[in-house]
């Protein structure tokens, strides 16, 4: 069994060391005499070969890495859900037109899990058609997620957060059957306008006062505050068997009132701290376009739906990948950096490699500037 060892020298004079080599360290064979790893014709019959039974497997068992890089005794776990746009240009399978979007597209939904600890985790993805509406898949994806979260945390808190395409019966039924929370935003209607009136009202009246205090000059247009009221109420649609609470912001933003809705059946946070919660889902957005932007996960071009479904879970698979590195660098400076940065300074760097009979060398470059950095994240990882 040959080990690894790591160290700095003065690499001017010495080839840096080659990605394929650094690949064979990483699948645990020696860099020079090992065998070769898989060609790209090989990967692409690998991807065209999974079955659907496979691709179950592989979700399920990326899902239970994240859970086990929870927290431990979690009290509270935030699911965070979100569709994104994955623009096509071939002949895909399931590459349909989305008018929304005005491309044609695959639509994939993503799930985030937030601990105790706050890191935002993305905990899967589920390939689906251009036209697939914004509840497709939820049940699957819902009913996993709850199974292998209590499985470990028996007695948490899983809370949903998903935006006004999620905010109808079928999430809300699927909540209550698993016996999850949610914050959801709701589309507007008439009925949900008229409900919140007199927030609306008051939101006007607080603006108009502002307004004269500008004007008669008591404030500087650059101190005024903001003019928002939040309220709630109960409501119940049509589809849905009971009420539920409802919470209204009511801001008036570039001089039109813009009231916004949300439907939770949590009890213990006031209308505002809703509101402030549910807002926070930005963060599982800024998730999306990292996992799309520096892990190039919407190169979905494969022309059968399972293999690129089995290149999501590739690259899920890598997000979770780093997300291991940024809990090893807890106590370092890239504790909360982004993956891009992580690559440029942590895994694109030049090295040294030398193979003997019993060990690997992988000698860095004396001037390389996080060289402790570096090594407090290897011996995490390592333990």
């Amino acid at each position: 069994m040959f080990g690894i060892a790591c160290g700095y020298e003065d690499a001017n004079d010495h080839d840096t060391l080659r990605s394929d080599a650094a690949l064979k360290v990483a699948c645990g064979r020696t860099p020079q005499s090992g065998a070769d790893l898989a060609s790209q014709p090989t990967l692409s019959r690998l991807e065209n070969a999974v079955t659907p039974r496979d691709l179950r497997r592989m979700m399920v068992e990326l899902a239970r890495i994240v859970v086990g890089q929870l927290p431990a005794n979690c009290k509270k776990i935030i699911l965070d859900l979100d569709a994104t746009e994955d623009p096509c240009h071939g002949q895909q399978e399931l590459n349909l037109f989305n008018a929304f979007y005005d491309s044609h597209c695959y639509l994939p939904l993503l799930v985030f899990a937030t601990g105790d600890d706050g890191q935002r985790r993305l905990m899967g993805g589920l390939l689906r058609h251009g036209k697939a509406h914004g509840t497709h898949g939820i049940r699957v994806v819902l009913k996993g997620a709850a199974r292998l979260i209590r499985q470990q945390f028996p007695n948490v808190q899983i809370i949903l957060r998903a935006d006004s395409g999620f905010g109808c019966e079928k999430t809300i039924r699927c909540c209550e059957r698993l016996g999850i929370d949610f914050v959801l935003g709701l589309p507007k209607n008439r009925r949900l306008t008229v409900l919140s009136t007199a927030v609306q009202m008051d939101a006007c009246l607080k603006y108009s006062q502002v307004g004269r205090l500008v004007e008669y000059g008591y404030l500087k247009p650059e101190e005024r505050p903001e003019c928002l009221e939040f309220g709630e109420f109960e409501y119940k649609a049509g589809s849905w068997k009971h009420k539920y609470r409802v919470v209204v912001k009511a801001e008036i933003t570039q001089g039109e009132l813009n009231p916004r809705f949300v439907v939770t059946n949590r009890t213990e946070m006031a209308a505002g701290e809703v509101y402030e919660f549910y807002c926070a889902r930005g963060d599982a957005e800024n998730g999306i376009k990292e996992f799309k932007a520096d892990l190039h996960a919407d190169r979905t071009s494969c022309h059968h739906f399972t293999a690129n479904q089995f290149r999501l879970l590739l690259h899920t698979g890598a997000a979770v990948l780093m997300q291991a590195i940024r809990d090893a660098a807890a106590a370092t400076k890239y504790a909360k950096a982004q993956i891009g940065t992580i690559r440029l300074r942590l895994l694109k760097i030049g090295a040294r490699i030398v193979e003997s009979v019993r060990c690997v060398w992988v000698h860095m470059s004396s001037s390389y500037p996080d060289q402790e950095t570096w090594q407090t994240i290897y011996k995490a990882l390592r333990t």
